[in-house]
């Protein structure tokens, strides 16, 4: 009497360790740590803060009249410096790439190093690091999913400022074309896509904040020291960039270029300046994200 037939699931799971139907790309889908990390009350407050920050500039401009700033930040490392306080309230387009301004220095800083630092370091903080590889979740699988959520979270961040920044400035200013401290304006067929632009730039030259902070994140229970720690250095960073005395060295600081995006709000639009920036960016941020990854493959997780 010959022996029964196995199905072929049958034989694939006695021939291998693995439970049948287990297939590592599938574990710990980005649908479901996106919206585990949606959830969460520090999502939401961030979201809270940066969607109101038009609303406090509005009140602060409707108090204090017509802007009158002495420096528009443009060009450190990126063309001829512009004054966008002076033109805040010509028109949403004005205030939006304002608010991009005042905001792009430290406040954006913040989303990034909270959405990429507190991401595995609150798993070992909650001491469910451990179950989640337990599941089992490969190690890169369970890095290279929470890594792209945090990039996306901190990517919205950063669409949420302009796009409630053009709402509310459309309502108190008008809409119209960008009106350029130095002289002319874009039309405003060209203020979105050039907004855009500044978005993109934006985005790119925080990608040093976010890797330090998921490097830091996979070295430390402690989501506060990843996401602290990585802001600290960023401000190192700027501090350093100020030291005049550095001279050309300057030029390998991430902070060095943070404001090259004003190159896309001149009447012809300038590439150099933030393709150099977006270079040492990335460059930086690939470092970091390949010690994050190697040294969490290695890592005893006790947590």
């Amino acid at each position: 009497m010959s022996a029964p037939v196995q199905p072929p699931e049958a034989r694939v799971a006695s021939e291998h360790p693995e439970a049948a139907g287990y297939r590592a790309g599938r574990t710990l889908p980005l649908r479901v740590e996106a919206m585990r990390q949606l959830r969460r009350r520090r999502t939401l407050l961030m979201g809270g803060v940066l969607a109101a920050l038009p609303f406090i500039l509005i009140i602060a401009f409707a108090i204090g009249g017509t802007p009158d700033g002495e420096d528009g930040g443009g060009g450190r490392g990126g063309g001829s410096r512009i004054n966008l306080m002076d033109v805040a309230t010509e028109s949403a387009a004005n205030f939006a790439a304002t608010s991009l301004f005042v905001s792009a220095g430290f406040l954006l800083v913040i989303p990034v190093a909270l959405f990429c630092g507190d991401t595995v370091a609150s798993e070992a903080s909650w001491s469910s690091l451990r179950y989640l590889l337990a599941a089992p979740v490969p190690r890169v699988r369970l890095l290279w999913s929470k890594l792209v959520v945090a990039l996306g979270f901190s990517l919205a961040a950063m669409v949420l400022l302009p796009v409630v920044a053009l709402a509310a400035g459309t309502a108190a200013y008008g809409w119209g074309p960008l009106k350029l401290p130095t002289g002319g304006a874009l039309s405003a067929g060209d203020t979105v896509p050039r907004l855009a632009i500044v978005v993109a730039f934006i985005f790119v030259s925080q990608l040093v904040t976010a890797g330090l902070a998921f490097w830091l994140s996979t070295k430390t229970d402690a989501p506060l020291g990843a996401v602290g720690g990585a802001v600290f250095l960023t401000i190192v960073g700027n501090v350093l960039d100020a030291v005049t005395a550095l001279g050309s060295w300057r030029d390998f600081l991430p902070a060095h270029w943070q404001f090259a995006w004003a190159d896309a709000l001149q009447p012809q639009l300038e590439w150099g300046g933030m393709i150099k920036g977006a270079a040492v960016s990335v460059t930086y941020a690939l470092i970091l994200f390949a010690l994050a990854f190697r040294g969490f493959s290695r890592k005893d997780i006790v947590s």
